[in-house]
């Protein structure tokens, strides 16, 4: 068959994409519902975004193998003694002249094509099943480099293995926005990295700077590559400070407010001089940011990583793995707004945070953020810290106070859950709830992918399993770990 069937294949497909395309337009032969046919046409719209999301992933998988396959053929057409630094830029420059790209993402493309068709079967088998994007496929591709075969493996097995157990109120990786699964495929990684995360970070440190690139109509963009708790302290406080300037006699938006605050402090225009470290409470902050917006950081920290026995990473709110050398310095050194997260030694969830007040308002908030880890809102990412408590079933309609009846909800999304007809599901003392949009379609919660912590290799038992603490007399070291699982408010 060769290119007839291929120019046969690609004919059919084009007399459905106008068939799909009469559809949408509402000119089909039939009304999707005869009933209401408006209702029926918004919702056959839906299924047909549905459907070509699906179809978008298959010819993205099509796309690739063709890519890699073409670049396999002429390879071996061209011969052994042809270089191949000439012949890779050969087939880019063909596939960029046909896909109408530039030469760099040509490139780009055909070796994310390779790492995708060749050494990550799982995501390829995702792809053309349309269970995932392409974006996804390169979340994978990236997360993936660095690694070992082995450890490549396992990551994709980890989120793409359909034999592996999940929680079933949770969304599948491709239910995900991109960007979300590369948090989740980036925590993964540091925690099984074969390298140490305090060396990777701290050549990270070295490479910190801050650019300058010119846009359009007059701006221009000034960014800082930071060690994370700086940048996400400073981050939270622009946050914390550009909504406390919000009100009536306050036009600007809060993206707004953020840019000229942050101009402000680098150029010295507030009225307060002077700097401070990331999260400082004390009166010598950066210029232009007040003294009364504090900026709030959770740092969850596995607790044999905080008493320096394992190198595990700890997590920081809204940014994700950081050294554990970092996370022993912010509960330390840090103020009060930085607050400590334990986890249980033996599953990974929370086992306590360090807190001031024992008042139940403050206690649940803090337990309600770690149970969501954000807003709860399909694919919304705003940290913790920025967000609000909502009564999943309202106090009027007979709703209680437990976590289980609450979720974390931005502002944003919040006024959309009271304005709109999108609900929220039932969630649990342990689990975020779904959603359902108006039209009835529901999107599962986005859950944590807890592991057990570390063990240090002295408490290692001979079968692996965390052992049991024996209390015949505390040791120095159990007497630490009970000093930081029960230490006194500050």
């Amino acid at each position: 068959m060769g290119k007839a069937a291929v120019v046969k294949a690609f004919e059919e497909i084009r007399a459905a994409l106008a068939l799909l395309n009469a559809e949408a337009s509402g000119c089909g032969s039939e009304p999707f519902a005869d009933a209401d046919p408006l209702a029926g046409l918004a919702d056959g719209c839906l299924d047909i975004l549905a459907g070509a999301r699906v179809v978008e992933a298959g010819f993205a998988a099509l796309k690739a193998r063709a890519a890699v396959t073409y670049a396999d053929t002429a390879q071996a057409i061209a011969g052994p003694a042809t270089p191949v630094p000439g012949m890779e830029m050969a087939v880019a420059a063909e596939i960029g002249a046909l896909l109408a790209v530039g030469p760099r993402a040509a490139g780009a493309f055909l070796a994310a094509s390779h790492t995708v068709t060749k050494e990550l079967p799982l995501a390829f088998s995702a792809l053309q099943a349309g269970t995932i994007t392409w974006p996804h496929a390169l979340v994978m591709v990236e997360e993936t480099a660095g690694l070992d075969p082995a450890g490549a493996a396992a990551l994709e097995a980890h989120f793409l293995d359909p034999d592996l157990p999940r929680p079933a109120t949770a969304a599948p990786i491709g239910e995900l926005p991109a960007y979300r699964f590369r948090g989740k495929a980036r925590n993964w990684r540091e925690r099984h990295h074969p390298e140490s995360i305090e060396k990777r970070h701290a050549k990270g440190v070295a490479d910190r700077r801050v650019e300058y690139r010119p846009d359009r109509d007059g701006m221009a963009w000034l960014s800082a590559c930071l060690p994370a708790d700086r940048a996400m302290a400073g981050w939270n406080r622009l946050t914390a400070l550009a909504r406390g300037m919000q009100g009536p006699d306050e036009s600007r938006t809060l993206t707004q407010l953020k840019a000229d605050k942050f101009a402000d402090a680098i150029l010295g225009s507030g009225n307060n001089a002077g700097s401070a470290g990331a999260g400082s409470d004390d009166s010598g902050t950066a210029a232009g940011l007040s003294s009364r917006i504090q900026a709030q950081v959770l740092v969850t920290v596995p607790v044999f990583s905080l008493e320096g026995l394992t190198d595990e990473p700890a997590i920081l709110d809204g940014y994700g793995p950081i050294p554990p050398s970092m996370a022993r310095r912010l509960v330390a050194e840090g103020a009060g707004s930085f607050y400590r997260v334990l986890v249980d030694p033996r599953d990974g969830a929370p086992l306590e945070i360090g807190r001031t007040s024992y008042r139940l308002t403050k206690a649940m908030k803090k337990a309600l953020r770690l149970r969501d880890g954000r807003c709860t809102f399909p694919g919304c990412n705003n940290p913790s810290l920025d967000n609000e408590a909502d009564h999943l079933q309202a106090w009027k309609d007979g709703g209680n106070t437990g976590i289980s009846n609450l979720a974390q909800l931005c502002p944003k999304h919040h006024r959309l859950k009271h304005a709109t007809g999108w609900t929220p599901t039932p969630a649990t003392k342990t689990g975020p709830p779904g959603w359902t949009s108006p039209t009835g379609r529901h999107y599962k919660a986005e859950h944590h992918d807890r592991e057990p912590p570390h063990w240090p290799s002295q408490l290692q038992s001979a079968t692996g399993d965390p052992p049991d603490f024996i209390y015949l007399g505390l040791s120095p070291g159990e007497e630490a770990l009970e000093w930081f699982l029960h230490a006194p408010p500050a």
